[in-house]
Order: C-alpha cells, then structure tokens, then sequence
C-alpha cells in the first residue's frame, strides 16, 4: 500500500511540474512574473496575453491533473487512494514545481482537473455554484476559497471516504494558501474584477 501511493504521488507531482504557462512566459517574452498575479498559471496568463492563451493553459492544466488521477488508477486499480493521491500530488507538483524553485502557479485549474476525474458531476455542481458566487461577488479570488473548502466536504459526504477527503483537504489547503494574496488584493481594488476582465479589451 505504501508503495503504491508513493508512486502514484511522485507520477502525480512530476505531471503537475509541466508548466504550460512558463513556456508561453519564454516564446512571448510576457514577463509573467511581473504583471498580473506575477503566477506562471491560467488566471495570469488571461490577465497578460489575453482569453486564447489563458484558456489554453486552462485545459491544459486541468488536463494533466485528470490524467494523474487516471493513471494512478491504471496502475493501481486495487487502490482507491491511488488516484486521489497522484491528483492532488499533480496540484502540488503545478503549484512548488522543483525546478522553478517551488514557484509556480496557483492550483485553481489543475485543482479543477482533480475534481474532474474523481467526479463529473460534483465537478458540474462546484462550478454552477461557484459561477453565480463569481458573478455577484465579482471578484475571481472566490472560486479557489470555495473550491478548496467544499470539494474534500462533498466528497467525503457522498462518497463516505474519510481518508480521500483527508487528501483532498490537501490540495483544498494548498489552493487557499496560494490564493490569500490574492483575496488580500481584491479587498484592496488591484485586482481586475471578473467583469472587466471578461468584456473589455485588453490593454496594448
């Protein structure tokens, strides 16, 4: 058992480590890491290089956290934690990559993968609940502080798996932790709200 989740959590944070953001960062020269949130993720690059791009890093985020979890399972089919493991181990390899000298983005999207792959439809009722959140607040930095505290609730409710939910509560923590400075900035009226930064034009 111990060897099979320490596989599928070092499979899950050498995935999280690709870093699509940092090598948009380096063809486009966008200086990520002093515009915006200064994240190599999703959210900064939206902010700096605009919808394309910052959508595309999106999926491919989620993605390789989905793929964690699917290959952990894979595997090990006989262990239940084994994709939950290497899922939130594929947040934490997205957020402390260890050749970026444990900087890198800030875990919304690939936590998103996450949930994706362990359920559909709770991954359905977070994201409804959480877009009527974003729209009357109006501030983005609600989705990771809503994400991170009612994804490992949910699942340990529904799925009656204390252990997963205890893991998952990991990468929640992980998530919020990265995004208290952003919660701290959107109270100070730096950040971009989320209807500025969906319907107006990005500035030259």
């Amino acid at each position: 058992m111990a060897l099979e989740l320490s596989v599928s959590a070092l499979l899950g944070y050498l995935i999280g480590n690709i870093i699509p953001a940092a090598l948009l960062d380096k063809i486009k020269k966008a200086g990520l890491r002093k515009k915006g949130t200064r994240n190599l993720g999703a959210t900064n690059t939206l902010l700096v290089l605009g919808k394309k791009w910052g959508v595309l890093v999106l999926i491919f985020d989620m993605l390789k956290a989905f793929f964690a979890v699917y290959l952990a399972q894979w595997i090990f089919p006989l262990q239940p934690l084994s994709g939950m493991v290497s899922g939130t181990c594929a947040v934490l390899g997205h957020v402390f990559p260890f050749y970026m000298g444990f900087r890198g983005g800030k875990g919304l999207a690939a936590f998103g993968g996450l949930v994706l792959a362990v359920d559909w439809r709770l991954f359905l009722l977070l994201l409804g609940v959480d877009a009527v959140l974003v729209l009357l607040t109006d501030v983005w930095v609600v989705t990771p502080f809503f994400a991170g505290i009612f994804f490992p609730l949910l699942y340990g409710i529904f799925f009656h798996d204390l252990w997963g939910a205890l893991v998952a509560a990991l990468a929640g923590a992980v998530l919020i932790y990265k995004n208290v400075e952003g919660l701290r900035r959107a109270l100070r009226g730096e950040d971009k709200s989320v209807r500025q930064t969906l319907f107006k034009k990005r500035e030259k």
